[in-house]
């Protein structure tokens, strides 16, 4: 299957004004099926603005949105999709049973309802009225309505605010069984170490614009930084005065140094401690590329 054949929706120039606010410039953007997707970018950025055209919420000012070939307002391109948006208009007074049954009776094709329940892990709550359930409950609710259609798209909008540990594990389990089985998923979050366990791509946008793209791996690359971990008895102040160290902190019996040049300082290190132990040397994860490149875009 070539790149074409796997683009299922995407913005070709797309960009949005909200008065004096360019809130997307001129934006290429593609969803790809059995791949997710992650819009990474600080409040304001225009990611909520770039799903927002994509679910056919909006209209772009200029440039072009589609969804399965369709413009998103096309109900049968509609059909094919899933939300879990940041705002829910659910019902409050029906329970979680009968919004799972409203919900799949809009698709022509929906999941079951035992397979969406087990999917979200909401089966403690199916007689329960929605609007009495806690904040994260109500968001496990939303996870499953979003998924009880069967979507080929599923746009998952800071789906894990509120999620105690156990909750946020299901939901990455359950996105990785709907990606294995086809489904396209665009993920926002401000758990970079989300994106960083689930997406196979990542946009980054800043000010309105994509200013990186690529997998994961690739957005690590971009950043030199090295964390270097290991027993010592240096003293964090005796390391941190090295011109090569951005910084450095002890965690128990362990030092953690930030650096550009991981090389000089593990030499460095063993000289300066004989009996230096556990040295471990990691890249810099997705965070600390996050941050390296909206500081250059800014």
């Amino acid at each position: 299957m070539n790149r074409s054949e796997q683009t299922i929706a995407g913005l070709r120039g797309a960009s949005r004004r909200f008065g004096a606010v360019l809130a997307l410039d001129q934006v290429d953007l593609e969803v790809r099926r059995g791949e997710v997707l992650a819009l990474l970018g600080p409040n304001g950025a225009g990611k909520t603005t770039a799903i927002s055209l994509l679910l056919g919420l909006l209209r772009p000012d200029t440039g072009a949105v589609d969804l399965f070939g369709e413009p998103p307002q096309s109900p049968p391109a509609r059909r094919r999709i899933g939300a879990m948006l940041q705002t829910s208009g659910v019902p409050d007074t029906l329970t979680v049973g009968e919004l799972i049954g409203l919900f799949r009776s809009y698709y022509p094709r929906p999941r079951s309802v035992a397979d969406t329940v087990a999917l979200a892990g909401v089966g403690e709550l199916l007689k329960r009225r929605y609007g009495r359930l806690s904040g994260g409950q109500q968001r496990r609710v939303q996870f499953a309505l979003a998924i009880c259609g069967n979507p080929e798209i599923l746009f998952l909008d800071e789906p894990t605010t509120g999620l105690d540990v156990e909750a946020r594990a299901t939901l990455w389990k359950t996105v990785r069984e709907l990606v294995a089985e086809g489904c396209a998923i665009v993920l926002t979050t401000h758990y970079l170490e989300e994106a960083e366990a689930l997406a196979d791509r990542v946009d980054v946008l800043a000010c309105g614009r994509i200013v990186a793209s690529g997998s994961v791996q690739q957005m690590r690359a971009r950043v030199a930084q090295r964390r270097i971990r290991c027993v010592s008895a240096l003293t964090p102040e005796a390391v941190a005065r090295w011109p090569e160290v951005r910084s450095v902190a002890r965690a128990g019996d362990r030092i953690e140094i930030v650096t550009d040049a991981a090389e000089t300082v593990v030499r460095q290190l063993l000289f300066e401690d004989t009996g230096l132990s556990d040295l471990e040397v990691h890249r810099a994860g997705l965070a600390e590329a996050f941050v390296e490149i909206t500081r250059e875009a800014a």
